[in-house]
């Protein structure tokens, strides 16, 4: 047990280093030296929770994904389409603060296997079900399964951060590029 406890204890001083690495100069900054050098630790016993720096994104940002996702289940249902943007915008906001983040949504969006499935693919599957839930309850098409509403809603939000980083189709504001995408997909015609 105090073995257990130990390395619950060093997994948690990791992850609090990164965090605060991550306050002063962001995602794509932090360094695996820097984060062990905070904690306290051994470059080994970083390796020992997290196969790559890539992995240890994974928890930092399927995190941040999930408390977004605590604050959005507990909202009343959308009943048009500025309330859902209004619940999803906190989100969109994170995955596209930078790119780096982004990327590493993108990488860990799914899972070549099972037991391959990490935080932040997860949080597609926890998205879809928060989503379709308010799909199903509000006042949005209904010739279409609310399951499928939900993943084309996520689809677009995918869409719509890809092209806020892309040099030829950035110039349509974030909140504007969803609010044309949620019209055309959720509406009843």
């Amino acid at each position: 047990m105090a073995v257990q406890q130990r390395t619950l204890k060093t997994r948690a001083k990791l992850l609090e280093a990164a965090k605060g690495l991550i306050e002063t100069g962001g995602y794509e900054a932090l360094r695996v030296e820097d984060v062990v050098r905070d904690a306290g630790v051994a470059k080994g016993t970083f390796f020992a929770h997290f196969a790559d720096k890539d992995a240890l994104m994974d928890q930092l940002i399927g995190a941040e994904i999930n408390g977004f996702l605590d604050q959005i289940s507990e909202l009343a249902t959308p009943q048009n389409i500025d309330d859902l943007l209004e619940a999803l915008m906190p989100s969109l906001l994170f995955m596209c603060q930078e790119r780096f983040v982004f990327d590493v949504i993108l990488r860990h969006s799914g899972a070549a296997a099972n037991d391959k499935i990490g935080t932040i693919a997860q949080t597609f599957m926890r998205h879809g079900a928060v989503v379709a839930r308010w799909l199903a309850e509000g006042p949005f098409r209904k010739d279409i399964s609310p399951a499928l509403l939900a993943e084309g809603v996520g689809a677009f939000q995918i869409q719509a951060v890809a092209l806020k980083f892309c040099a030829m189709h950035n110039e349509v504001e974030l909140r504007e590029r969803m609010r044309t995408y949620l019209n055309a997909w959720l509406l009843p015609t």
